[in-house]
């Protein structure tokens, strides 16, 4: 048979294979192939793209300069809209595909967007031990250029391409928060355009309401511009153990135990069942036995989450050294597990050592090829949350989590949440030890229906007064939402500075339930 007749049957095969199976299904359960044909490709060269820019810009000590008159830019813009009668509401013109949230608003097609190019580190202040950076500014430019001056942030959420901004109005995470909190309040002032196009600067004694007020706001108060934050030594490696834990009462009992210590610089939990775990605890140091360095991030090292389930099948405690920066990132080469679901064999040694250095896929590229057919699918039968519970909760929380949805695993990450004005704080006056339950991937519930589920899920959460993050579908209903999270604070000052007409609710922003 000649190759071309070859080539024929194989596409004709291929084509009733497509049409037996259905091209969603076929799109959604085998888009391995568009993934590694193109999208990783391309990710390489977005990657290349902004780390040169970052380079020559910080090089040519071009970002403190330009600032301003990129501010001046966005200023113009706003008063722009209000010579033009304020007819609409604003909100940033960065297109939705760039975000990491999943969630795909509308609202950019109806509002006036006001660009906002702001990706760049504007200072370094070692005395003050404050890093300044502008809102598109991501974690991983950030860990690339405090690490090698001996510097980190206390609170480093795990995926390289989260931006500052991104994390400040709505939030963030990571594994030493059971000491400094959430990514806010790691923060020490922010900057942002106001409604009436003015420039504003607050933190906790200058404009605090406003400061307390902008976490969680969505952008729904003002045009964040710049930000300060904390800076804290940074030490060559993360000295981290695994312990594997049977049974739910004993593994919320230790994990609890651990996230109380402060001599842990960070806690973090995996749970592969509802009965199995691996609680890790992590410490700083410059020194390491080198016999147990683990460069967990190199391209072709098995991925953290499979790394970690060895400990629980093997039944056994360890130790490794892991490089500081590729422990703030270990979950990132596999978006933590959801990269299974797209390259199911993206683990496998073959793969890892020759393709494993383009990985992963852009998330945002991910969205903007994915279609209406596949993120209509994703929606029905794919889960992306993270629901904040206090600590005494966790074993009602995972029982919970496991009967209305039963995705494994479930990242536990714990966080301290002080009693701050804003929309996120604890019940009570003191500062309480809370957790994230992040869930990522496929429900195996057979009853799991989107919409069922989520409201489901969401009225247990607000029942042991926690919260639900905002990159995430939200089933609520307004008073539900209200219910939620504490609107006094942002609905007063919405009203002070004028934002109705400006901007829209934060729940109408992010809320299924809500018009977009």
């Amino acid at each position: 048979m000649s190759p071309v007749w070859s080539l024929g049957a194989g596409l004709l095969l291929l084509l009733l294979w497509v049409r037996h199976r259905g091209l969603e299904a076929v799109l959604v359960h085998h888009r391995w192939v568009f993934v590694c044909l193109f999208l990783l490709p391309l990710s390489i060269l977005f990657d290349v793209y902004y780390q040169l820019r970052a380079w020559a810009v910080w090089r040519l000590h071009s970002a403190p300069r330009q600032h301003a008159q990129r501010v001046r830019h966005i200023q113009a813009q706003v008063r722009e809209w209000k010579n033009e009668g304020s007819k609409r509401y604003m909100c940033t013109g960065r297109p939705g595909w760039l975000t990491v949230s999943l969630r795909v608003g509308k609202y950019k097609k109806t509002h006036k967007n006001i660009m906002i190019n702001l990706m760049d580190i504007l200072e370094v202040d070692k005395e003050r031990q404050v890093v300044r950076v502008e809102p598109l500014v991501t974690m991983g430019q950030l860990t690339a250029h405090l690490n090698p001056m001996g510097w980190t942030i206390p609170v480093v959420p795990e995926l390289d391409d989260l931006t500052v901004g991104g994390l400040i109005m709505g939030t963030g995470i990571e594994s030493s928060s059971h000491i400094y909190g959430l990514f806010q309040h790691t923060c020490v002032a922010y900057e942002l355009v106001l409604a009436d196009g003015s420039l504003v600067r607050c933190s906790p004694t200058e404009n605090s309401d406003l400061f307390y007020a902008v976490p969680w706001s969505c952008g729904t108060l003002g045009f964040l511009v710049a930000a300060e934050i904390k800076m804290i030594p940074a030490k060559k490696y993360v000295k981290i153990h695994y312990e594997p834990v049977r049974g739910l009462q004993k593994i919320c009992e230790k994990f609890a135990e651990e996230s109380k210590k402060k001599e842990n610089s960070f806690v973090e939990g995996l749970v592969y069942s509802l009965e199995e775990a691996v609680i890790m605890t992590g410490v700083l140091t410059d020194e390491a036995e080198q016999s147990k360095i683990n460069r967990i991030g190199n391209y072709y090292k098995p991925w953290f989450f499979k790394h970690v389930e060895k400990y629980l099948k093997a039944d056994r405690t360890g130790v490794e050294y892991i490089p500081s920066r590729h422990y703030y990132h270990r979950h990132t080469r596999s978006i933590f597990w959801e990269l299974q679901d797209i390259i199911p064999f993206g683990n496998n040694p073959v793969f890892r050592y020759l393709f494993g250095w383009m990985v992963p896929p852009k998330i945002s590229l991910l969205k903007l090829t994915q279609g209406e057919a596949i993120r209509k699918l994703y929606e029905q039968h794919h889960v992306v949350q993270d629901m904040l519970v206090p600590m005494k909760s966790l074993e009602k929380s995972i029982q919970t989590f496991h009967a209305d949805l039963n995705v494994y695993p479930l990242w536990l990450c714990p966080f301290i949440l002080p009693n701050n004005p804003g929309m996120v704080h604890p019940k009570g006056d003191e500062t309480e030890l809370y957790v994230d339950i992040g869930a990522y991937g496929e429900p195996k519930r057979k009853q799991f229906e989107a919409r069922a589920s989520m409201r489901q899920m969401e009225k247990f959460v607000r029942s042991v007064h926690g919260f639900q993050m905002l990159y995430a579908d939200c089933y609520m209903t307004r008073e539900e939402f209200w219910d939620m999270f504490d609107g006094s604070l942002y609905h007063k000052l919405r009203e002070q500075m004028n934002c109705k007409d400006a901007f829209p609710e934060v729940y109408d922003k992010i809320c299924k339930a809500a018009r977009h």
